[in-house]
């Protein structure tokens, strides 16, 4: 976790709920200012305009996502789910402004730094540390990563969560999920109830860092042995609700591996595929964040270091089945075995359209081209990314049947979705088939 320049500049968290609800209040009105102005507009040129036109613009969406990411917390992460989840159903240039959301948030000043760190560890707080740097390595939607030396010579990371952020989840979350339907910008049909759930109960888990603690501590025992990844180790002494105390590694961003060798970017692309297989096949229990910053890499070493265990998530082992029963039948090319599969996992639904559902069902074997060839899979030379979003695309008439899936199941397609983005970014050559065939 080397440091980072922020764009952003640094700004005190909304902490009460009157503060935050304020926010979304003038942000509410604002947007409501932009459709009145442009309502006068057109009918001064004689037009009828359409509601649904004037709230979905790209300077509406601008306003959310600026402040979603002023506000941190549970606001930030629900916009970002929402651009991860429901972001294929965007216009392109909505989805892209949304999307900022993923990358670094503003970060708290020293003054509301300080406070948070003296109600977790104590006025005295200061006279355990030979160093603890004011300006953190990363910031993100609850919370930032500060370096710091203890006395007795522990290089750290302390990860410190945005004040107000528990207890903020729960209005921010239904807040937020209002001030999205009023702009616009969750098609009409599509219920986000499960989705909103989801979140509340995600963002509880991962405002809880001791909680992550026990994830950290998990992964680490559970890749031991394996001299390939490395995993920060917890420091419990310092570690408390609010804040999450961990060893220091110094790598740099995964992505950089884009220009190193190509046997190199297909090494580390084929262990980060072959850990995701292992996670949901053996360990039933994954990283479902798919942040590529959650990954990085250390030169001197060749090592991938593991990081961000807020999103750990526990797979039943009857979801693990059917997820190995729809790879199976898959590589067998056995379409009524995808089919029998895919209605249990979710994927289809009863009373979908015959067309919907072949679609749908085109649209997974397309997706399984990568396992079904022998031969490595070249991710930099594939438009299969391409094919699959035009396919998405051409459903968009069936859209009222579009329902989101179980939970288990988002949240794996997520982290499956962003392993691929990362292959395609690395150009890497994977076999994939052979990564996948054991555990079937």
């Amino acid at each position: 976790m080397p440091h980072r320049t922020f764009e952003r500049k640094a700004l005190a968290v909304p902490s009460s709920r009157l503060s935050r609800l304020a926010k979304l209040g003038g942000l509410a009105s604002s947007i409501a200012g932009n459709v009145a102005g442009e309502v006068a507009r057109h009918l001064a040129r004689g037009e009828r305009p359409r509601m649904g036109d004037l709230l979905l613009t790209p300077a509406n969406a601008m306003k959310v996502a600026d402040e979603l990411a002023r506000m941190r917390g549970a606001a930030m992460k629900v916009g970002q789910l929402i651009s991860m989840d429901a972001g294929d159903m965007l216009p392109p240039e909505l989805a892209q402004i949304l999307a900022r959301l993923r990358a670094d948030a503003h970060h708290m000043p020293w003054a509301q730094l300080k406070r948070v760190l003296t109600h977790a560890w104590g006025t005295d707080w200061r006279g355990r540390f030979e160093t603890f740097e004011t300006h953190p390595v990363a910031a993100a939607s609850i919370g930032q990563v500060h370096r710091a030396r203890t006395r007795d010579g522990r290089d750290l990371a302390i990860k410190v969560q945005y004040p107000g952020v528990r207890k903020s989840i729960d209005s921010d979350v239904g807040n937020v999920a209002a001030l999205l339907r009023l702009a616009g910008l969750v098609p009409r049909g599509v219920d986000i109830a499960p989705m909103l759930a989801e979140a509340r109960r995600q963002l509880h888990e991962e405002a809880d860092y001791e909680r992550e603690g026990r994830a950290l501590a998990r992964f680490g025992t559970l890749i031991e042995g394996r001299s390939e990844f490395h995993v920060p180790a917890l420091h419990g002494d310092l570690t408390t609700p609010n804040v999450l105390a961990m060893s220091y590694v110094e790598g740099r961003p995964v992505e950089e591996l884009a220009t190193a060798p190509q046997a190199e970017r297909d090494r580390v692309m084929t262990l980060l595929i072959g850990l995701l297989f292992r996670e949901l096949f053996e360990f039933r229990l994954m990283q479902t964040d798919p942040n590529f910053a959650n990954y990085r890499y250390a030169p001197a070493t060749g090592r991938v270091i593991l990081l961000d265990f807020g999103a750990t998530r526990a797979f039943p082992e009857d979801f693990v089945d059917l997820w190995r029963r729809l790879l199976r039948a898959g590589l067998a090319r056995d379409r009524d075995g995808i089919r029998a599969a895919a209605l249990q996992i979710g994927f289809l639904a009863g009373g979908m359209p015959a067309r919907l559902e072949a679609a749908m069902l085109a649209m997974f074997e397309m997706s399984l081209e990568p396992l079904r060839q022998d031969a490595p899979f070249d991710f930099g030379a594939s438009d299969l990314a391409m094919r699959m979003r035009d396919a998405g695309l051409a459903m968009a008439e069936d859209r009222e049947y579009f329902r989101i899936p179980p939970m288990d199941t988002l949240f794996l397609q997520r982290k499956f979705g962003g392993m691929y983005l990362l292959a395609t970014r690395m150009r890497a050559r994977v076999d994939l088939r052979s990564i996948v065939e054991p555990y079937l």
